[in-house]
């Protein structure tokens, strides 16, 4: 760890310009107050400041500030509405295991990640560790379509050696929340 001194640091500062140092380039560090915030909006992002000020200690306009901030830098990757289960309840829905070719090559690899990415029947896929590579959750309207779609993303491919489908009887739960704040 490099130490500088005092004068070191004001000629650093003179020379380049306080903006313009490194020592002045801001990373943002998340203090309590963004983490609550971030636990609140997980589980409704509809609330208002006004609302969240309720909850959370600090002025409907710093509340307001800070969102706009957690959101300009990345922190909330996005804002989705999740459907009543009145909406999805006659859908087909799939948690397909895949595994890949002993031989599958890393382009093979790529192609199908991509391939995955596309579709818009696959809800969510992780790669994982264990006998299978991936795990992804189809959502479909029927049989046909899900057969379909199987057939295009996996059976014709090459890099998949097998898969295994299991298919979902009931939402049992689905909250997709991560507790940030203690």
């Amino acid at each position: 760890m490099q130490v500088i001194h005092y004068q070191q640091f004001v000629r650093v500062v003179r020379k380049f310009g306080a903006l313009r140092a490194r020592i002045w380039q801001r990373r943002t560090v998340l203090d309590r107050f963004d983490l609550q915030l971030l636990d609140f909006v997980q589980r409704d992002d509809s609330r208002t400041a006004d609302s969240l000020a309720a909850d959370v200690p600090l002025s409907p306009s710093a509340i307001a500030r800070r969102l706009r901030r957690l959101r300009g830098e990345g922190w909330i990757a996005r804002t989705i509405a999740l459907l009543a289960p009145r909406l999805t309840r006659g859908r087909l829905r799939a948690i397909v295991f895949i595994q890949l070719s002993e031989h599958a090559d890393l382009q093979g690899k790529a192609a199908l990640e991509k391939r995955l990415l596309a579709a818009g029947e696959v809800q969510f896929c992780y790669e994982v560790a264990g006998p299978h590579d991936f795990i992804a959750l189809f959502d479909c309207a029927a049989m046909a379509e899900f057969n379909d779609s199987a057939d295009a993303l996996l059976a014709s491919s090459p890099t998949v050696r097998r898969y295994e489908t299991h298919f979902v009887k009931r939402e049992v739960k689905f909250a997709p929340f991560v507790g940030l704040s203690s």
